[in-house]
């Protein structure tokens, strides 16, 4: 063989070869290398401050820190989280974007609204569960219902049901009092307002019979003495109203709901790039700093792994489904 023809071949067997490893090379290496120093982009579907948009900077320094990388908020609201969702959802599954998932964009959504541009469990990965918020049922302090008892007779009693504000329609207060009457049998009036401040001013003054709502938007009230505490959402008494039953408590057994707050990523996101990011934010929650502050929203923290929050998402997909389509709710 000529001296030439043989150098060229080995240097196109080299080269297949070379190829060949670093087709082979370049997916570990992006993955074993991230974060390479781009910005991380926290997209929260809601506007600035609110429970889900408080988290994430309470989240995003302290993950910049661990990553060494930026981490930046990005707010995408509208369409009760769904908006940023779906751009969160088409995003590159490359580690530099993750999104604030809840209750509504992440459960509820999918039922609630007619066309969504994302599959809430096949379109993301589960990153971690931040915590969940148990709701207060309350009613005006001056009102004669102060049991749970008291307010299934009454709505019984009126036509067309007491009146329960919320924040608006399909979201958790809302839904709250949907899963209520879905498991008594017990009709409400739907009242929705835009937003909890307006809602929660008309219990005070007597416009509405009751609501439910976070500790948070409830607890200053509640402690004015201007509302009283009928019950909570959650499977467990809360610790700010030791001598305030829950709802299962009051005589409808399993009722269970927390308006929980995730971080997910776009699916097909590397697992080692999922687990790190799972064990940098569960060391931030656990910090004194950021337990107290959890406590001060009303919200349980949780010690979810990826694969228990999924399990978990699936089972509230499903139960919210039932809720929506036994109540006729539809948001569009």
């Amino acid at each position: 063989m000529p001296y030439h023809a043989s150098i060229r071949r080995s240097f196109v067997a080299g080269s297949l070869l070379l190829g060949c490893g670093l087709v082979a090379f370049t997916p570990a290496a992006a993955q074993g290398t991230w974060p390479t120093g781009k910005a991380i982009t926290y997209v929260v579907p809601f506007p600035p401050g609110g429970n889900t948009d408080t988290l994430a900077r309470m989240i995003a320094p302290a993950l910049s820190t661990a990553l060494g990388t930026p981490v930046v908020i990005d707010n995408k609201a509208g369409a009760g989280g769904s908006v940023g969702s779906g751009l969160a959802a088409r995003a590159a599954p490359d580690g530099y974007t993750m999104l604030g998932g809840t209750i509504s964009s992440h459960a509820i959504n999918v039922s609630l609204y007619a066309k969504l541009d994302y599959d809430p469990i096949k379109s993301f990965e589960p990153v971690a569960m931040l915590g969940s918020g148990p709701l207060v049922l309350a009613v005006n302090a001056s009102s004669p219902y102060k049991t749970l008892n008291d307010v299934l007779a009454a709505s019984k009693a009126k036509a067309g049901g007491l009146s329960s504000a919320s924040p608006g329609v399909g979201t958790s207060p809302h839904m709250a009092l949907e899963l209520l009457s879905y498991q008594s049998g017990v009709k409400f009036t739907h009242v929705p307002y835009k937003g909890s401040g307006p809602a929660v001013q008309d219990l005070i003054g007597g416009q509405v019979d009751m609501m439910f709502d976070t500790i948070l938007i409830m607890g200053p009230h509640i402690q004015s003495g201007k509302l009283r505490p009928i019950a909570v959402s959650s499977s467990k008494r809360l610790e700010a109203l030791p001598d305030v039953p829950t709802i299962a408590e009051a005589g409808q057994k399993g009722f269970d709901m927390g308006s929980w707050q995730a971080v997910f990523v776009p699916a097909g996101t590397p697992k080692p790039i999922v687990d790190r990011l799972h064990a940098e934010i569960m060391k931030i929650i656990a910090t004194p700093d950021a337990q107290a502050r959890l406590k001060s929203f009303g919200m349980l923290p949780s010690d979810m792994t990826p694969a228990q929050l999924h399990d978990y998402q699936k089972s509230e997909v499903e139960k919210w489904a039932k809720v929506v389509k036994a109540a006729g709710i539809k948001a569009d």
